[in-house]
């Protein structure tokens, strides 16, 4: 995995992506920042939860290549047939993705000494904040990793996984807008209580909603468990997409 996990960030900065993502990152955070603190919010974790809506633009750039760029160049013919666990191969790609991520994030510690050094804050309102977008940024990485392993092309991988995206950040939008019929007949019943779970099901893919929590200042463990269930739902089904594919 630790091979995997070299190589796969290294290519990150063999090109200009991962220094264009970086330089995205750390632009946000510190206008963000300076406009919350000119408007004397000196709060580190308003900028950090602030730009959840524009990640769900820019880590499809992160996930696109994982396994689509193998596949069109026939290296992952290399991989399958390492003596390495598949699943040591999608998670040495997985967190190579997500340390990128999370350097993204480098810049707000500073942003709290600074803070720290002339207000008092509470210290935990940041953690939790950075904790819930490191979260927040590993079930998307994940998605994305899991779209990239079904096709060979860059491009496609990242426009569905943008229209992922889309979905789930219009999905609270959508869950409201759904409304089951009246129920009078035990078939209306039936197809109310479909809708219902439907909406339900909807309204249970709306990432921001959950993000939204670790702003509360208030520790869910509940919203945690939901991010890193995702996440671990669609590392292991990019696993069993790549078995699937290597006895194809």
């Amino acid at each position: 995995m630790l091979a995997v996990f070299k190589r796969e960030f290294k290519s990150y900065f063999t090109n200009p992506l991962g220094f264009v993502i970086l330089a995205i990152f750390y632009f946000l955070l510190g206008y963000l920042f300076s406009g919350y603190y000119s408007m004397g919010a000196p709060y580190v974790e308003y900028a950090v939860l602030g730009i959840a809506q524009i990640l769900l633009i820019v880590v499809p750039a992160i996930t696109m290549r994982l396994f689509s760029d193998e596949r069109r160049t026939k290296t992952d013919q290399v991989l399958f047939t390492a003596p390495v666990k598949l699943i040591n191969i999608v998670l040495g790609k997985f967190f190579a993705a997500f340390v990128l991520y999370a350097l993204g994030f480098a810049p707000t510690i500073i942003y709290q000494i600074i803070v720290s050094a002339y207000v008092s804050v509470n210290l935990f309102y940041y953690i939790y904040a950075l904790v819930g977008i490191l979260l927040f940024g590993a079930a998307l990485i994940a998605i994305g990793m899991f779209v990239s392993s079904l096709t060979e092309s860059p491009i496609t991988s990242i426009i569905f996984t943008l229209v992922v995206n889309v979905f789930i950040m219009i999905s609270g939008g959508l869950a409201n807008g759904i409304t089951a019929p009246s129920a009078t007949t035990w078939y209306t019943k039936v197809w109310a209580w479909i809708v219902e779970r439907f909406a339900d099901f909807v309204g249970g893919m709306n990432f921001l909603a959950v993000l939204d929590s670790f702003g509360n200042q208030a520790f869910s463990v509940k919203d945690v468990v939901y991010f890193i269930s995702i996440t671990v739902a669609f590392i292991f089904l990019t696993e069993r997409s790549l078995e699937k594919r290597r006895w194809s």
